[in-house]
């Protein structure tokens, strides 16, 4: 009843906006969304529709097909009653109970038909011109692979780089073969260095990339259950993402020996980095305080002192090795310092904020388990008179699901947090259960209202206290 009710709320056009805005106009998972949705007053409880001119556009449309449907039904209708003709009565009555299912489905009409007879062709031939593009550029081409900290890594290696060399990346989190060639279309040929970020979205797509973009350097983040709901396992998003290695070789292959599931892919001729070494790097004198990260870098009779404003032990490998990679190509001591200098938190990500004395802590873009546990080791280290940690859970973990939310609630229950926050959806029992694993003693809360509680975080804290907020769970997923 609630199902048959909602579909003929006011807010029902503007719901179906949302739910295509939110799947980022992508026909299969908005479906999907639609087909298991119970209840479409309860859809957008978390943010509400970003009223773009797209969005306003297909509001407008929708609304008015959905008026003109029942109109047509009313006008069928009284032709039907008045004319004394029972089957057309019927046909009135099924057009104006069904603009609901039927405009639904209309709405991802045009962007199926556009995308198999326009964008998809147009894509094809773009990707192709733009492996020509690659191919003839002679600058040193990195590629960033990894289930995670592959935006961060391409920032740092542009911010740090750019003192000394002619350097482009690919921008924002575009990563996909399409983003790819349209970065090359807009390479001027004058370039030294191109980082190009990978994304991994279905078997076989990071070898595709390097086939295209043809890197001389591979570096990989890390591998963490990610994007799952397209891998069959963990294994087979790890086979994608070290295939760069086959590319490149493994003498040009830098991984993250801190990620603790790429160890089984890590060959003993790949080039390691973690917190405590890289290239032959010493690391010590790690420091950390809500300014940022500190450490010193030491080989033979180089050393280098290095400040950054990234927060947390887990960011100084990726730092190290943007230093070390620097000084390999050539850059002095003084501008890989000053680069290093001008690194500071990313939107989203590990970025502090202060709020009437206490500290916000934002890493609302984190969505894999190494990350979420390394923010918890930073919230154990930092100092605060209440720490509070929030998190609504992990999405895309595919069959790794329930494992992976025992070890973050395991993970929650080790750092003592004096207070959990939980957002209610389908993992919070399993994070439950891990912090009852964990023996966690502290003040635990399930908010089922989301979009309330970080709307009302002032009246929450209090000076002195630490909030960490980890990931975000959006309205498509249970």
């Amino acid at each position: 009843m609630k199902l048959l009710l909602s579909l003929f709320l006011p807010k029902y056009p503007q719901t179906l906006v949302y739910m295509l805005q939110s799947t980022e106009y992508q026909a299969k998972p908005y479906l999907q969304w639609f087909w298991r949705t119970k209840d479409f007053s309860k859809v957008m409880y978390r943010r509400s529709l970003d009223k773009t001119k797209a969005a306003k556009l297909l509001l407008l449309a929708v609304t008015l097909g959905m008026l003109a449907q029942v109109l047509v039904g009313l006008a069928v209708l009284a032709v039907g009653y008045f004319g004394n003709k029972p089957a057309l009565t019927f046909l009135a009555l099924f057009i104006i109970v069904t603009y609901p299912i039927v405009w639904a489905y209309l709405l991802v009409f045009p962007l199926v038909l556009g995308r198999l007879a326009i964008i998809n062709p147009r894509n094809r031939r773009l990707v192709k011109a733009s492996g020509a593009i690659f191919a003839n550029h002679t600058a040193i081409k990195i590629a960033v692979a990894g289930s995670y900290g592959k935006t961060s890594m391409k920032e740092l290696l542009k911010t740090v780089l750019s003192e000394g060399k002619a350097v482009a990346a690919t921008p924002a989190n575009k990563n996909v073969a399409v983003s790819h060639a349209d970065f090359a279309r807009k390479l001027t040929g004058h370039e030294e260095v191109l980082i190009i970020e990978y994304g991994e979205g279905a078997p076989g797509d990071v070898a595709r990339f390097a086939q295209v973009t043809q890197p001389n350097i591979g570096i990989i983040t890390g591998l963490a259950p990610a994007h799952l709901d397209n891998y069959p396992s963990l294994q087979a998003a790890g086979e994608d993402i070290f295939s760069l290695a086959e590319y490149v070789g493994d003498a040009k292959t830098y991984v993250n020996s801190d990620s603790e599931a790429a160890q089984a892919f890590i060959k003993p001729t790949y080039n390691s980095y973690n917190y405590k070494t890289v290239l032959d790097w010493k690391i010590k004198d790690i420091k950390i305080d809500f300014t940022g990260t500190s450490f010193v870098m030491e080989k033979a009779k180089h050393s280098f002192r290095l400040k950054s404003g990234l927060l947390g032990a887990h960011q100084v490998g990726p730092l190290a090795l943007v230093a070390a990679l620097a000084h390999q190509l050539g850059l002095t001591k003084d501008q890989i310092e000053t680069g290093v200098a001008k690194t500071k938190a990313f939107e989203h990500r590990m970025q502090p904020r202060s709020l009437r004395g206490a500290w916000i802590l934002d890493d609302s873009y984190n969505g894999n388990i190494d990350g979420m546990k390394a923010g918890l080791k930073l919230l154990q280290a930092l100092h605060g008179k209440r720490k509070i940690y929030v998190t609504p859970g992990l999405v895309d973990q595919g069959v790794e699901t329930k494992s992976v939310h025992l070890e973050l609630g395991r993970a929650i229950a080790a750092a003592r947090p004096d207070r959990v926050v939980l957002m209610q959806n389908s993992a919070t029992d399993y994070i439950k259960a891990g912090l009852e694993e964990g023996n966690y003693d502290g003040d635990l809360q399930i908010e089922p209202k989301p979009l309330e509680f970080y709307s009302n975080l002032e009246h929450i804290l209090a000076a002195g206290d630490v909030i960490m907020l980890q990931n975000d769970w959006t309205d498509n997923y249970n």
